[in-house]
């Protein structure tokens, strides 16, 4: 049986560094925090509760308010 073929994305859709980066007039904006072990250029995850690096598994946890 023949397989049925994948559609292409759209064009014009956003690549990955339009997602990581704001642009402001003149200016760029980053949307992550680098990872401080790894260095710029390395950014971290963003999780519900913590913010971690793929490359080194360099993790932060949210400091948790409301706990008495």
């Amino acid at each position: 049986m023949a397989e049925a073929k994948k559609e292409k994305p759209a064009k014009g859709t956003l690549g990955l560094k339009r997602r990581f980066y704001i642009v402001e007039g003149d200016r760029i904006r980053r949307e992550k925090p680098f990872c401080p072990k790894c260095g710029p250029g390395v950014f971290l995850a963003k999780h519900s509760d913590r913010v971690s690096c793929g490359r080194c598994g360099y993790t932060e946890f949210a400091s948790k308010q409301g706990k008495s």
